[in-house]
């Protein structure tokens, strides 16, 4: 389970460090693609296989187009030696991020946000949106 909150710099080549709890967990090669939310999603290689073979088991009518978006919007991302990884810059220009990337935990995956959508995206949600949602899943 990815989870946590971690404020990192990026370098004007797109380095950023991958904070170590979360990469414990990802790996030391891992994906980094244009999903959802204007962030960057974070898979681990076993969660992007799941990810391809749930895409593997629709029509291709249906699959192609995610298909070929997913796959030009995702790169293989390996740490470096100092525990960074390069992200591209087209993904860095998708998600709105320079400077600050704010990485978060999002259970099978994480994601990495420009710090102020982030915190524009979550104050979308009110408190009494996010206890209604854990009353409807029973918690």
């Amino acid at each position: 389970m990815l989870v946590g909150r971690f404020l990192h710099a990026i370098d004007q080549k797109g380095r950023v460090i991958v904070p170590a709890k979360l990469r414990a967990q990802l790996g030391e090669t891992f994906v980094v693609a244009a999903v959802l939310d204007r962030c960057i999603t974070v898979y681990s290689m076993e969660e992007w296989d799941k990810l391809q073979a749930k895409l593997a088991e629709m029509p291709i009518s249906k699959a192609r187009k995610l298909q070929r978006y997913l796959s030009s919007n995702a790169d293989e991302a390996t740490v470096d030696a100092q525990g960074r990884i390069l992200v591209p810059k087209h993904l860095l220009a998708y998600a709105g991020i320079e400077g600050e990337a704010l990485f978060t935990g999002a259970g099978n995956r994480a994601e990495i946000w420009n710090p102020a959508a982030y915190e524009q995206s979550m104050s979308e949600m009110t408190a009494d949106e996010v206890e209604a949602e854990f009353t409807e899943l029973g918690f």
